[in-house]
């Protein structure tokens, strides 16, 4: 498929490069691949159409992906409680937050190696068009996975707030509190994300979780705790 790929990939006058992959490349394509799909939860990230994309077989198709389409799975599983549903929420956020800090060090890693790869190239007149092509289409494509992913990133972080708010109209509990509480030390994440800041401070910052957060939803709105409390 990716050989494939790649034939369609030039007929859309797209750049596709030969060079072989580094080490850090292919951490950071292992790495992302757990944001850009989530086969826990069946299909809501468009698996089948993330590998179409992955393999370049298609263009990108994430643009199109709305946020109500988690909502909707959750809503649609036949858990035994509704409080549940919070715990699972909470699970998957948590689960970005485990690998978030090691896939942004991954992406800072391949930052690295393309501005390496300009200082060697600029330092080695022998060096051919051919090879120079190369190293230009690999970071095009590069830049497209790490924009990939902050895409990703941004659609996980809305879809998962668009569930907690309809949830908190749904089916109230004090679970709520606590999904808010791990969606807030995302947001920062987001934050880097959207700013290309993979690398923090120096270069270190990205093994460091972000220093600031950002006010709870519940600091913006009136909540009856009698009404969630459990009876």
């Amino acid at each position: 498929m990716p050989a494939v790929g790649g034939v369609i990939a030039k007929i859309r006058k797209e750049p596709v490069s030969n060079f072989n992959m580094t080490d850090q490349e292919r951490e950071m394509h292992n790495r992302t691949w757990r944001f850009v799909t989530a086969a826990h939860s069946k299909d809501w990230l468009f698996d089948g159409a993330v590998e179409l994309q992955r393999t370049r077989l298609s263009s990108a198709t994430d643009f199109r992906f709305t946020e109500e389409r988690y909502y909707n799975w959750l809503r649609n599983e036949q858990y035994h409680s509704s409080r549940t549903r919070y715990s699972t929420v909470g699970r998957h956020i948590l689960a970005d937050l485990d690998t978030v800090s090691s896939t942004f060090a991954s992406i800072c890693a391949v930052v690295e190696v393309d501005r390496q790869r300009q200082i060697a190239a600029s330092g080695l007149p022998a060096v051919g068009t051919d090879v120079r092509t190369n190293m230009q289409a690999r970071k095009t494509e590069n830049d497209w996975h790490i924009d990939w992913f902050v895409r990703a990133l941004n659609y996980r972080y809305l879809s998962y707030s668009y569930a907690l708010d309809h949830l908190l109209v749904e089916t109230p509990h004090e679970q709520s509190m606590g999904v808010d509480e791990n969606l807030r030390k995302l947001r920062p994440w987001v934050d880097r994300a959207n700013r290309h800041d993979f690398c923090g401070d120096g270069g270190n910052g990205a093994n460091r979780g972000p220093s600031f957060t950002i006010p709870s939803r519940y600091q913006t709105m009136a909540i009856d705790r009698e009404n969630i409390v459990p009876k």
